[in-house]
C-alpha cells in the first residue's frame, strides 16, 4: 500500500515536471515571437525614409534617420544586405565589448563619403552579425544607410581571404569611388574573409 502510494506521488510529481517545461516553453514562444515583433516595428520606426529632390539637379536622394546609438553604444551608420538578410547598426568606435554586440568601424572615412570605410564583424551565429558573409557573390547589393549622406547602394564588386596580418584591404586608394569593406573572421581566425563593393 506504501509502495502504491509512493508511486502515485512520483507520477503525480512527474505531470506537474511535465506541465512546467510547457508552460516554460510555450513562454519562451511567445517572448520570441513579440521581440521578433517588437525589432521589426523598431526598424521600421527609426529608418523613416522621405524623399528629397536636390534644387540643383534632378536627381532624387533618400533622406534617413539612423538611430544614434544601440545598446549604449555610439552609432554611425546602418548595414543591410538584402541576399543574407542582414540588417545591423555599425557602431561609431571599434571596441572588444562592442563587437561583441555587432559590426564596427574598423578603418576609413565616415560612412558613405569618398575612401575606403571599413567594416569588422564577428562571424557569430546571430541575426546581426557577419556570419552569412560568405553566402555573398559578386554582382550583391548591400545598402550603407547615414543621417549625413542617407541612403547609398553599393554592388559587390571582389571577395576574398587573406592573413590578418595583410592591411591591403584597408587601402584608401579608391580612385575618388565610394567604398565598403565587409571583414570578418574564418577558418577558426586563420584568414580574413574580405567582401568589397563600390557604389552604382
Amino acid at each position: 500500500m506504501k509502495t502504491k502510494n509512493n508511486l502515485i506521488v512520483k507520477i503525480k510529481f512527474i505531470i506537474i515536471i511535465i506541465i512546467f517545461c510547457i508552460a516554460i516553453y510555450i513562454s519562451y514562444g511567445v517572448y520570441k515571437e513579440n521581440k521578433i515583433r517588437l525589432v521589426e516595428q523598431h526598424s521600421q520606426n527609426n529608418i523613416q525614409v522621405e524623399k528629397v529632390a536636390d534644387k540643383t539637379s534632378t536627381i532624387v536622394k533618400e533622406k534617413v534617420s539612423v538611430d544614434k546609438s544601440y545598446l549604449g553604444f555610439d552609432v554611425v551608420a546602418k548595414l543591410i544586405i538584402p541576399k543574407i538578410n542582414l540588417e545591423t547598426y555599425i557602431l561609431k568606435d571599434y571596441q572588444e565589448e562592442g563587437m561583441k554586440v555587432c559590426a564596427s568601424k574598423f578603418w576609413g572615412p565616415n560612412p558613405n563619403e569618398i575612401g575606403n570605410f571599413c567594416i569588422a564583424g564577428h562571424n557569430y551565429e546571430k541575426e546581426n552579425m557577419f556570419n552569412h558573409l560568405i553566402d555573398l557573390e559578386i554582382g550583391d547589393e548591400l545598402y550603407l544607410l547615414d543621417n549625413e549622406n542617407g541612403k547609398v547602394v553599393y554592388k559587390i564588386y571582389d571577395i576574398y581571404k587573406v592573413k590578418p596580418e595583410n592591411v591591403e584591404p584597408l587601402s584608401q586608394d579608391t580612385s575618388e569611388k565610394r567604398v565598403v569593406t565587409l571583414i570578418t573572421c574564418v577558418n577558426y581566425s586563420k584568414n580574413r574573409l574580405i567582401v568589397q563593393a563600390v557604389e552604382e
